[in-house]
């Protein structure tokens, strides 16, 4: 292992997770050489913002870029994703074919949009997916100029989406598979509740609907939706929000456990697929799966604002542990929040309600816009969603965050 300024640290993903894993390298004091590879030509920006503002904000659309720390002192490599880790060679291959040596390597290249089947035709012009900027900038310029729009997928990002077209004016029609929005992320009281908010906006949701197909005109673009209800909804607009696919593509043939996102132990370690931790590389982010105590240690991909700044600090400082004799390797174990703004209710959570087998509800008041309810999983609080009462969080991530203390310190050992 290389020392001191000699030490070259690589983080692969300029994003959220990535910028945060380089402020803590060097706030730590790192001072060798770090470099941070982007797949996109842009600086860091905040993505919550693509879904909301930049579609609604009157004027001229804003993308709020991320600030870049004093003292970062980063090599950027921007416009050139990674496409390929030799784990023996330690060295990461970029598109252009560069090989970026390493000491040590940060993954934290997120995830990208999940798009229409590819065993089926291509959408038309007209149907979009926002992930990033230039998707964002797009799809304003579509709702500027269209009339109807039609919204596949009614979790957060759909949800956020379909209201902003709402505010734009556009006729708006939000397709959602399952019965209520949001129920495998916060179950079927608060997607109700959502579904109400939906609907009293003027949206038509249409749940337990899929859709069949597109139509297009002589110019292929986009005309209509055809659902699975047997209907066809006009549309001049049309986006789909299926989720996220963890950008783990490029490391195929690495050794590395890596469907579904990167494997990683407690640590943030990634994982080869016997199992063994991979000495001097992790990941953080949404390309991440981490073993989630409140889910019985179930190894998920958390695509959130604070899990991506939370475990980027935490990757970097566990990494730089690895490397140092003299420092002890962390668990992870923020607790996970999420928030949301629809139609004017601030949606906010904490923990992993998904995880839960039982709900409580606290408070329930669509009128009011208020709504409270606690989630559990064999009798224990494994996480809680407010809407209009934000300040009763506080008490639900108190216990939640001694619970987790507590079983770190009682069952996990400083290296495994």
């Amino acid at each position: 292992m290389r020392a001191g300024r000699d030490r070259r640290l690589l983080v692969v993903g300029a994003s959220l997770a990535g910028l945060r894993a380089a402020q803590t390298l060097r706030e730590q004091g790192f001072t060798g050489t770090l470099t941070l590879v982007g797949a996109e030509p842009h600086p860091p920006y905040d993505r919550p913002p693509l879904s909301k503002r930049v579609l609604t904000d009157p004027g001229r659309p804003r993308v709020v870029e991320l600030p870049l720390p004093d003292g970062l002192e980063a090599h950027w490599r921007l416009g050139q994703a990674a496409v390929r880790l030799d784990l023996t060679a330690r060295t990461v291959t970029l598109a252009d074919r560069t090989r970026l040596p390493y000491d040590g390597l940060v993954i934290a290249t997120g995830s990208a949009a999940r798009g229409w089947p590819a065993t089926e035709p291509p959408p038309p012009a007209g149907v979009f997916t926002l992930r990033d900027r230039d998707d964002a900038l797009a799809l304003r310029a579509a709702l500027a100029a269209g009339r109807r729009i039609v919204v596949v997928g009614a979790g957060f990002l759909g949800g956020e989406i379909a209201a902003a077209a709402r505010q734009r004016g556009l006729h708006t029609t939000l397709v959602e598979a399952a019965d209520q929005p949001l129920r495998r992320a916060i179950g079927g009281t608060a997607g109700a509740y959502v579904a109400a908010l939906h609907r009293e906006a003027g949206i038509d949701l249409r749940t337990g609907t899929t859709v069949e197909g597109f139509l297009a005109g002589a110019d292929d673009r986009l005309t209509g939706v055809r659902l699975s209800d047997g209907t066809t909804v006009r549309a001049d607009t049309a986006v789909l929000a299926l989720g996220g696919v963890p950008s783990a593509n490029w490391l195929a043939g690495s050794g590395l456990a890596h469907d579904g996102g990167v494997h990683c132990d407690p640590y943030l370690r990634v994982l080869r697929t016997d199992g063994s931790a991979v000495p001097d590389v992790v990941a953080a982010g949404d390309v991440a799966r981490v073993p989630q105590p409140l889910a019985d240690g179930a190894r998920l991909a958390l695509g959130h604002w604070t899990n991506a700044v939370e475990q980027g600090a935490a990757a970097a400082a566990n990494l730089l542990a690895g490397q140092d004799p003299g420092r002890v390797p962390v668990p992870f174990t923020a607790v996970p929040s999420f928030w949301s703004d629809l139609h004017g209710a601030s949606v906010r959570s904490v923990g992993l309600p998904a995880a839960a087998d039982e709900t409580r509800v606290v408070e329930h008041d669509l009128a009011g816009r208020r709504l409270e309810i606690s989630y559990h999983r064999a009798g224990r609080l494994v996480g809680a969603l407010t809407i209009g009462r934000t300040r009763r969080l506080a008490s639900y991530r108190a216990a939640l965050r001694e619970r987790l203390a507590v079983e770190a310190a009682a069952g996990l050992p400083a290296h495994v």
